[in-house]
């Protein structure tokens, strides 16, 4: 029997890599499958839509899909109305990722080995500038990452969360897909659903992806920023889903802030706030060291973007956002596309 496989590439102004990511994706495939690879497109004005034509030309497998909503989130709910009624298997991919060859075929035989319902992977972040250089060599810390095993980790197993790659289409259509509400922390608000509902979640740590940060301080704050914003409605609708590393950054931000206010009543509330400084210090001065770069040195200022950009991103959630618990009776399939999202699709 021939096993289909939808893979979803959300796009919005990626001319300079989609080309790139779709010719990796299609090296290599699995063997035996039915691909159709689907480049949901959020209105890009950059010529990503007149690249996704002209190879879809000579490629049989790929069409181009217009993503009226923007968001990835929508995206893939979108591709998975559309085209993954007789998919067995949904894959999705980002535009700004680097994919080795057999990607594809690997997450097939992770989820026939693993017997999981989704797999997800690790991300080893690169980069091109000494901010990105800096991201991608704090991220794989626990000064970055606090230990996330899907950043930098090299243990597989099952777990709770980590970078999405492949579902196994009913279990992704069972949890509902993807919450459109979110324009951030989508992925982990969806793998609490599907724990939830009984489907399990392996990271396979022997297929890695690799990962472009953002490329200044002051888009890497933006982006951790939304995350902790994302992440205060996760935990609200997911009381379980708290870990003590996320627990963490919040907490230290208001201490130190505490401590600060408070140091001229008591100067000895300064000690956090100082030896948080001084940690981050050390991780740039261990990092350049480490590294022989002295792009190293920008490790630490860019955890202090990542940790206090996300504390503050959480606040402003918990303040602005509001959001009830999600209980399992709750769940609601993945919804049909209708006659009017049905037009939007194009070859």
């Amino acid at each position: 029997m021939t096993r289909s496989i939808l893979v979803v590439i959300p796009t919005l102004n990626e001319a300079r890599t989609i080309e790139g990511v779709i010719d990796s994706l299609l090296a290599d495939p699995p063997a035996g499958a039915r691909l159709d690879l689907v480049v949901a497109d959020g209105g890009s004005n950059d010529g990503t839509q007149e690249i996704v034509a002209r190879l879809a030309a000579s490629r049989p497998a790929l069409r181009l899909l217009h993503n009226p909503r923007r968001l990835q989130s929508a995206a893939v709910n979108l591709a998975a109305r559309l085209h993954g009624s007789a998919a067995e298997v949904l894959v999705r991919c980002d535009a700004h990722a680097i994919y080795p060859a057999g990607f594809l075929r690997q997450l097939i035989d992770s989820l026939d080995r693993s017997g999981a319902d989704a797999v997800v992977v690790p991300m080893d972040s690169t980069g091109d500038n000494c901010v990105q250089r800096a991201v991608a060599w704090v991220s794989d810390t626990v000064v970055g990452s606090g230990g996330s095993a899907h950043r930098g980790g090299r243990r597989s197993g099952f777990v709770d969360h980590g970078h999405h790659a492949a579902f196994r289409m009913h279990s992704f259509v069972r949890a509902g897909g993807y919450d459109e509400t979110y324009t951030h922390n989508e992925d982990a608000e969806l793998d609490c659903r599907q724990r939830a509902l009984g489907s399990r979640i392996w990271l396979d740590a022997d297929i890695r992806l690799a990962y472009h940060p953002r490329a200044t301080l002051r888009a890497l704050w933006r982006q951790y920023f939304n995350y902790g914003r994302g992440r205060s409605r996760t935990v609200r609708r997911h009381p379980g889903s708290w870990r003590p590393r996320q627990l963490a950054v919040p907490a230290n931000l208001a201490l130190c802030i505490a401590g600060v206010a408070l140091a001229p009543l008591q100067p000895a509330t300064l000690v956090l706030p100082v030896a948080y400084l001084g940690a981050l210090l050390w991780a740039s001065i261990w990092i350049a060291v480490a590294r022989r770069s002295l792009c190293g040195l920008l490790a630490g200022p860019a955890a202090f973007v990542m940790h206090n950009a996300w504390a503050l991103g959480f606040f402003n959630g918990m303040i602005t956002v509001r959001e009830k618990p999600w209980s399992v009776e709750a769940a609601e399939p993945l919804a049909p596309a209708s006659a009017g999202a049905a037009s939007g699709s194009s070859a």
